[in-house]
């Protein structure tokens, strides 16, 4: 069986640390260089139900695409929600990393998994990373469909094949305008707002957006309709996991470790409850 240091420089090979964002939080949290690694989950959050999950599961080592501390912290005592996920992690042997911006800019990376769960096919990243040659590492993913779908389509596309959340899809923009290309971006994507707009695309397809962003944006786009298409920001990042967990297979493989890797199922996105509002045609929808 490796050591966890040996699966954390595989691991490293595949999301250099130097390549997140100055402001991440990224590597390795918790774990002994010198433990041994037999089985290994996958999963978007380091919260309590997954760490528990992994503690199940018999898991050596967890590895999640968000930080657990992002912005530091004075204490890890456990009558704190993430203090008990650091006292759960240390007292049941389980090793925490985290890939975070470092994953989104990989080739492949959070948003070609994003692509591929969508059957959208990749041509480029849509903000490329300065320091590849190649240009295909960098952040959010410039695409185009096999066939031309309406706004409409696409969303209940991402609606059927994104894990299932509380918010379902959103669109902003006209659902029947037709969208032969479209960026993606898993995670919060209107920061990104600008490249968008310059990529030639139909649609834009991330997580997180908000009223004022969105507004914005739509009024910029003017006689040039392009329509935003807005999923849980869990669920844009989950397809990640199945990517990650399959190239680590693919490590473990190729040095004869027999490691078991697991992705996690466990639906970790806040939201849980959604009550539509009622149809109306009236011009008037809202209340007086």
């Amino acid at each position: 069986m490796p050591r966890l240091s040996e699966v954390l420089a595989a691991l490293e090979t595949l999301w250099p640390a130097d390549r997140a964002e100055s402001w991440d939080a990224v590597g390795t949290v918790t774990g002994d260089p010198g433990q041994e690694v037999t089985r290994v989950l996958f999963a978007v959050d380091p919260v309590q139900e997954v760490v528990d999950e992994a503690v199940r599961l018999g898991a050596d080592l967890l590895v999640t695409h968000h930080p657990l501390y992002l912005r530091g912290t004075t204490t890890v005592a456990a009558g704190t929600p993430k203090g008990r996920v650091v006292h759960t992690l240390i007292k049941n042997d389980v090793a925490l990393h985290v890939a975070h911006t470092n994953a989104d800019k990989a080739d492949p990376g959070v948003s070609d998994a994003l692509a591929g769960a969508l059957d959208l096919r990749v041509t480029g990243p849509l903000v490329p990373d300065p320091d590849d040659p190649a240009g295909r590492r960098g952040l959010g993913r410039i695409c185009e469909l096999d066939h031309p779908l309406t706004v409409c389509e696409l969303a209940e596309r991402a609606a059927e094949r994104l894990p299932a959340t509380a918010q379902g899809i959103r669109v902003a923009g006209d659902p029947d305008a037709v969208v032969r290309r479209v960026a993606v971006s898993g995670g919060s994507g209107d920061s990104l707002f600008d490249r968008v707009r310059a990529a030639g695309v139909d649609a834009f397809l991330t997580a997180d957006l908000r009223h004022h962003p969105a507004s914005e944006f739509a009024a910029s786009v003017g006689e040039s309709p392009l329509a935003l298409i807005d999923a849980a920001h869990w669920a844009t990042e989950w397809p990640w996991c199945e990517l990650a967990a399959a190239e680590l297979d693919q490590i473990s493989d190729r040095q004869g470790w027999g490691l078991r890797v697991h992705v996690s199922t466990t639906v970790t996105d806040p939201w849980t409850a959604h009550a539509a509002s009622p149809v109306t045609t009236s011009p008037m929808g809202a209340p007086n």
